[in-house]
């Protein structure tokens, strides 16, 4: 019998005697709801962050973006296992509004289901019947999807004492009514008049709604606020790179950014970014109540070559505090401890990635510890109370680096890999997209593994000695001609098989693989571990799948028509446990890099759903439609000379290939531009492309990056690209 199922039989505000027998012959359990004080209402008012603390005493809730403050994406939920799991079916499938990128974890709170969706929309959902309760629309304007890197999407919300906190892809942090879905108050985060994006999840600690923002590509400065959950006003903010030298923020960071950050950048580099230097707060944060530690995960340069942002410096070239873990006290801002785990950035490792604080027994004695897999491939062990290095292990393939230093936790950096100084191209394992990304992973206690999605790709690196920030859109500072596709579909079908993807049991003490699962393609999704010893996660190819915890053997898969990003959340009503998980392809992969991870057959249509699951249902999806046959335009001529097409392909890959695909092959998520009327129309081409007819849709216009020459030589890329083999 499961230690989980023992003790919920002891606790008398769970299951009666009588369930608890009943319980055991399906192998599992789950609490029963409570009646009267199980209310929402009831039941929060208060400091609902001591919930939050204690989540193990409620598992039928998930109450948190990592369902506690430690983040570990684990449940006691044990009712659905490794004897019954083939029973499991789907109970029902609401329909979002939006079908782009989907990344939301939902919460749920006495069988309220809070979900987010693309465009920062909140959905609150009867999770037994379905049945949408209300949906909140923040109304972002479409020509915000211009200044996002990754798409529209929106990692969650947060839930505390009766509201919902969203952030906003226009950097607005909104508290919502949660009964009601009605908009308490709105405050907005950023500057507007600077390409800000909020993407991630909001955190509620002791009364306080912390948020970062992103924007490290497009070249903006990064900070993370915490405001009162109360009223929005704004409590404190860190910001995480110097600005202006002598020049103070009046903000927490003030101290510690002219003490420890100034000197490891160049004195110049606050003209040299614009005024940014990137290391945006875009996803991960975690928080130790016993210890008082918020951590956040720190992103990327802007722009990425060393060479262009900071090429001198006081003592080194560090930039802090880029790519690393920052420990702050939450009710003020208080800088206490940072460990970089990528210094120097210059090939987008961010440490954004999701941070799960736990105990493990290293020689002999007990630690407490952060561990963390950010994006450069290695495995970190890092004791929280102090920030200093236990191990660190490469989890995925590397070539940056050879090792990292154990008495100095730096990297032993690969020479070549410099690629500011060597001025030459380089291929880089991981790619920029990182090992892993911003999909979370999960520890179970009862295996003592860590589950982590993890990419297997390169990218060629390259510093564009003539770059020059673009108004609009991407400004990374690298040459971008090598993200061009390749010509040929044997050539396209070598790279996919290249570029792969798995699911990864490691255990962190020995710092070694246990087991791993290919999955298809190398974008995958993130992780939900059990107390049945089930490990879920949905993959490219549209399916979710649950696993053995012990040895990832395959157990189970529903074919949720659409690829899954969003990680699995499980729940409980009732004495019934349920999993829930958002569906829709998406994300960086459906934009820029779709031509490169789509799956075996190629990229799904996207379905955007929220599907919940539980034992014996039996409920179905409509079958698919017929997909249309994509026909290029009847006639396409050429357009414009050779000159013509290689200059506009310059211009595609400096701006244009983030959304609408390397080559202009389009992921599957915005429009296939070989497709489109448009390429055939010299004036409707300039309308869209220049003067931004399509803004409210997204499609901004960007004369104030090209001449209306340029624009036209984009156009005869296209209908080049248009022209050649299909893939």
């Amino acid at each position: 019998m499961h230690m989980t199922l023992f003790q919920s039989c002891l606790r008398s505000r769970w299951l009666l005697l009588s369930a608890c027998a009943l319980a055991l012959s399906a192998c599992g359990s789950v609490p029963e709801t409570r009646d009267g004080a199980g209310s929402t209402e009831d039941r929060s008012s208060g400091d609902f962050g001591s919930r939050i603390v204690q989540a193990d005493k409620e598992p039928e809730n998930w109450l948190s973006y990592g369902r506690d403050y430690q983040e570990t994406r684990y449940s006691p939920l044990d009712q659905i296992g490794h004897a019954n799991i083939r029973r499991l079916g789907l109970n029902w499938a609401y329909d979002l509004d939006t079908d782009r990128g989907q990344e939301s974890t939902p919460l749920v709170v006495d069988g309220i289901i809070y979900s987010t969706s693309a465009w920062s929309k909140v959905q609150a959902i009867d999770g037994v019947s379905g049945k949408l309760l209300w949906q909140f629309d923040p109304e972002v304007p479409g020509e915000t999807a211009a200044k996002g890197c990754c798409d529209v999407v929106n990692r969650g919300a947060a839930y505390w004492d009766g509201k919902l906190y969203v952030g906003t892809l226009d950097g607005r942090l909104i508290a919502i009514d949660a009964r009601t879905g009605r908009q308490i108050w709105s405050t907005l985060t950023v500057d507007a008049k600077k390409p800000y994006t909020i993407t991630g999840a909001p955190r509620v600690i002791k009364g306080r709604v912390i948020i970062g923002n992103a924007g490290a590509e497009f070249g903006v400065r990064g900070y993370v606020s915490a405001y009162d959950a109360e009223t929005g006003r704004l409590g404190w903010r860190f910001y995480t790179v110097p600005g202006k030298p002598g020049v103070k923020d009046g903000a927490a960071s003030d101290d510690v950014l002219a003490r420890l950050a100034a000197q490891t950048w160049s004195g110049d580099s606050w003209r040299r970014t614009n005024g940014g230097g990137g290391g945006t707060v875009w996803d991960s944060m975690s928080y130790d109540p016993a210890l008082d530690l918020l951590y956040i995960g720190v992103g990327n340069g802007g722009w990425y070559p060393t060479g262009l942002r900071s090429p001198a410096s006081k003592s080194n070239n560090d930039n802090l505090f880029l790519a690393s873990v920052v420990a702050l006290r939450p009710e003020t801002g208080e800088y206490v401890w940072h460990f970089q785990e990528t210094p120097g950035d210059q090939w987008d490792y961010t440490s954004t990635q999701h941070m799960i604080l736990t105990d493990l027994k290293i020689d002999g004695r007990q630690r407490k510890v952060l561990i963390h897999a950010p994006k450069n491939g290695f495995f970190y062990v890092i004791d929280r109370e102090d920030g200093r290095l236990i191990s660190a292990r490469p989890y995925a393939r590397v070539n940056w680096a050879t090792g990292i230093d154990q008495k100095t936790g730096r990297p032993l950096l690969n020479p070549a890999a410099d690629y500011s100084k060597t001025g030459k191209e380089w291929i880089g394992f991981p790619s920029s997209g990182g090992a892993h990304s911003w999909q979370p992973m999960a520890m179970s206690p009862r295996t003592g593994l860590v589950y982590i999605p993890v990419r297997d790709a390169a990218m060629p690196f390259a510093i564009d000695r003539s770059f020059q920030p673009k108004p609009l859109g991407l400004n990374v500072g690298l040459d971008m001609s090598g993200m061009a596709a390749p010509d040929t579909k044997a050539e396209v079908d070598r790279i996919r098989r290249d570029m792969t993807g798995y699911l990864l049991a490691w255990d962190p003490v020995r710092q070694k693989e246990v087991w791993r699962v290919r999955l298809a393609g190398d974008w995958n999704g993130g992780v939900l571990a059990t107390g049945g010893d089930l490990v879920f996660q949905g993959d490219m190819d549209g399916y979710l799948r649950a696993y053995d915890a012990r040895n990832g053997a395959p157990l189970w898969s529903f074919d949720a028509q659409s690829a899954i990003s969003a990680p699995p959340i499980t729940w409980a009503k009732d004495g019934r446990q349920y999993v829930t998980v958002v569906a829709g392809w998406g994300t960086s992969a459906g934009l820029g890099f779709g031509v490169f991870g789509w799956g075996r057959d190629g990229p799904r249509r996207n379905h955007s759903r929220v599907l919940t699951f539980s034992l014996d249902a039996t409920g179905k999806l409509p079958a698919l439609p017929k997909e249309p046959r994509r026909e290029l335009p009847p006639v396409v001529p050429r357009v414009g000379t050779a000159s013509d097409i290689a200059a506009g392909k310059i211009a595609y890959n400096r701006t244009c290939f983030a959304c609408h695909g390397a080559g202009a092959i389009g992921g599957g998520v915005v429009p296939d531009l070989r497709y489109s009327a448009a390429i055939e129309d010299a004036a409707l081409w300039q309308s869209i492309v220049a003067d931004g007819a399509l803004a409210s849709r997204g499609m901004i216009g960007f004369k104030a990056n090209f001449s209306s020459r340029e624009i036209e030589q984009i156009r005869a890329y296209v209908v080049n690209a248009a022209l050649r083999s299909k893939y």
